[in-house]
């Protein structure tokens, strides 16, 4: 018997014997004039290609150089005035007397930034001051407790689980064209096809009733017993569907039932807590006095993640009582910056009088907007708005059936090519991912009065450009037709 052929020892790798690592960018190169080609190239190399593709494509993607809290400049030195926030700049860009708090912490605390197992001065601040607002106009929250997360998502996933444990085993009611965000019970919750399908089986059990129909919700709870259903989660004006307001009484007729039935009630107030409607809380403006209130955006002040899950005491308490407080946890949720902005946030919205300025900035804003809509009829459909969150629906640019692709892909094109236009005549708006053919305007809560008027001055314009909805498709190059048909097909 042959011996067997000897082997090459394994070759062991020598780490002293390899190139040291070198990071591709460094930070000192981006406090210099931004390369645009060189950013571009990343985000399409490692980042979410499709959205920043179709952004690019679009010529409205940036990179942006702030001028002011309000406005800043595209590539091309066009100057915009910043209504694109999504609701998650109440103050603008590097608003001063935020930054300067910032500033100020950095330079003067050494308070550990992760304060998950100690106290924290400044989280138990944005507590006490949540909880005060929102027994001001709701007393019977005056004891209420506050869990922090980074997002609006999270904030949701956390009421969820407040609910479920608070009232276990039933369902949770949600409504149409609802937005609630893209992780597990958050998704579940959002009714669309197109986000929900490829996730199957979903959260549940879930029950979907039309928005702002109240017999519609009523049937629903007797159909499954009132003490079958855990909770309802709605929307005080649902944003993302494109500020859609319940008809009056809606809210309270809803809280009355889900009262009189022993039902939890959660406020999504992401979108629309904080001022941004002209209120402190839309839901409770409007008759609602929910058990749980979730909040995000404006939270933040523009410059950190930061969200926030109010519940009642009791319902607080139940699902974290004394040392099974592990049961739900987030590791950066109260973290001391974030809770440095939210305080200053809170702050700022309250000293420069920013909710009582939304509603009355608002109350103009909509006034010009519906204006609109009567003299162009052949481009806006419906001019809506609630405080300083605004929408325009866009007539179809073009009849589906006479394209080879479907009518969904025409609305997201016309909705696109209308942000396009607001770009080109100095608006930078907010797209509408849970909407047909709809554009919203997001600005600063605190946005000088001459430059509101001036950024209505510009919608009017640019409708004036585009009196026909048909007529945006003129605002892209053939060359841009092409490169968004690749993108697209």
């Amino acid at each position: 018997m042959s011996a067997l052929p000897a082997r090459d020892p394994p070759v062991t790798a020598d780490p002293s014997a390899q190139a040291p690592l070198r990071l591709p960018v460094h930070s000192d190169e981006l406090f210099a004039d931004v390369d645009r080609a060189a950013t571009v190239a990343r985000e399409h190399a490692h980042g979410n290609r499709d959205l920043m593709g179709l952004v690019d494509v679009l010529g409205i993607g940036g990179p942006f150089r702030t001028v002011s809290p309000w406005a800043f400049e595209d590539e091309e030195r066009r100057h915009l005035i910043h209504a694109g926030g999504y609701a998650a700049v109440p103050f603008g860009e590097n608003y001063p007397p935020l930054v300067r708090t910032v500033e100020r912490y950095l330079a003067e605390t050494r308070d550990i930034g992760l304060p998950q197992s100690s106290l924290s001065a400044w989280r138990a601040a944005v507590e006490e001051n949540l909880v005060a607002i929102l027994a001001s106009v709701a007393p019977s929250h005056a004891r209420s407790r506050v869990f922090f997360s980074n997002s609006g998502a999270e904030a949701i996933e956390a009421a969820v689980k407040f609910v479920r444990f608070s009232r276990p085993g039933g369902t949770l009611i949600n409504f149409t064209r609802a937005y609630h965000g893209k992780t597990a019970a958050a998704l579940a919750l959002t009714p669309n096809e197109e986000y929900q399908a490829p996730f199957r089986p979903l959260f549940g059990p879930v029950r979907t009733v039309a928005y702002g129909d109240l017999d519609a919700f009523e049937a629903a709870v007797r159909e499954i017993g009132p003490d079958k259903v855990t909770a309802v989660v709605v929307e005080p004006i649902q944003g993302e569907a494109g500020v859609i307001r319940p008809p009056a009484g809606f809210l309270a007729g809803l809280g009355e039932l889900c009262k009189r039935h022993g039902i939890l009630v959660v406020a999504d107030e992401i979108q629309t807590g904080l001022g941004r409607t002209g209120h402190w809380f839309a839901s409770v403006a409007d008759g609602l006095d929910p058990d749980v209130i979730t909040l995000a955006k404006t939270l933040g002040g523009g410059m950190v993640p930061v969200a926030a899950t109010i519940a009642r005491e009791d319902v607080f308490q139940k699902m974290l009582p004394g040392v099974e407080s592990k049961r739900h946890s987030n590791t950066f949720g109260g973290a001391t910056l974030a809770m440095v902005v939210a305080l200053r946030s809170l702050e700022l919205i309250h000293e420069e009088g920013l909710v009582a300025k939304a509603r009355r900035d608002g109350e103009v804003g909509l006034a010009r907007l519906r204006e609109l809509a009567e003299r162009f009829p052949d481009l806006i459909v419906e001019a809506r708005g609630a405080g300083m969150l605004f929408a325009l629906q866009i007539r179809a640019v073009a009849p589906s059936r006479f394209l080879p692709v479907d009518a969904e892909l025409v609305d997201q094109v016309g909705a696109a090519l209308a942000l396009r236009a607001l770009h080109l005549g100095g608006v930078h708006g907010c797209y509408s991912i849970n909407a047909q053919r709809v554009v919203r305007l997001t600005p600063p809560l605190n946005l000088p009065e001459e430059l509101r008027d001036t950024l209505f001055d510009r919608v009017e314009a640019t409708a004036t450009a585009y009196p026909q909805s048909w007529r945006l498709l003129t605002t892209m190059s053939p060359a841009r037709w092409m490169r968004l048909a690749r993108l697209a097909l």
